[in-house]
């Protein structure tokens, strides 16, 4: 669509970002299933189109789409036209990120078996609860709190003291979620489509 002064949207800009359908390559979301036709040699017992998608767009010759089954949605990309009734392959790249697919690979195959669906591990409930902590840090920095009254606000239950301050492990806590936060806000936020990794 076209507005703001003829300017090309991805999307429509008159939707939050909670409405908005957005869609990553398989390079930066690795839970992102790639879908092809399957080898003539293929077992017949595979699964065929066309699968349960919703919200389709056409890039070039690929369909990007969310498929819907079990409760759950997975991203996917649909290479090359394919007919009904053909024979489906999913494609994993051999890359870094490729224990990530397999992952997402696996969940996606229990739920079209109606199996249960374990939780994207990518999210973790730890990682949730420390990336609220960080916006809220790096919104805490941004409006001049200082870190021992960002401290004060994410851990009410410890008795902060300001002549102690310096030398507590909550201090370096927070400065710590104040540089990831600042890191996530700055375009970092792609690396929560991958699992954690230890540095190399």
């Amino acid at each position: 669509m076209r507005a703001n002064g003829g300017c090309p949207f991805a999307t429509d800009p008159a939707l939050t970002a909670l409405e908005a359908s957005v869609y990553w390559t398989p390079a930066a979301d690795p839970g992102t299933i790639l879908i092809s036709a399957a080898p003539t040699a293929t077992a017949d017992h595979a699964l065929a189109s066309p699968l349960p998608g919703r919200d389709r767009r056409r890039d070039g010759g690929d369909t990007y789409e969310r498929i819907e089954v079990a409760d759950a949605t997975f991203p996917a990309i649909v290479q090359a036209e394919l007919t009904s009734g053909t024979l489906l392959a999913a494609i994993i790249l051999l890359d870094d990120d490729a224990v990530d697919r397999m992952d997402a690979l696996t969940r996606f195959l229990l739920a079209l078996k109606r199996r249960r669906v374990p939780p994207d591990s990518r999210l973790t409930p730890q990682r949730r609860i420390r990336l609220r902590q960080m916006l809220r840090t790096v919104d805490g920095r941004r409006e001049g709190a200082t870190y021992r009254a960002i401290a004060e606000a994410l851990f009410p239950d410890h008795q902060i003291e300001t002549s102690s301050f310096a030398g507590n492990a909550l201090r370096e806590t927070t400065i710590r979620l104040a540089r990831d936060g600042m890191k996530l806000v700055g375009g970092g936020y792609r690396a929560l489509l991958r699992k954690p990794r230890r540095p190399q």
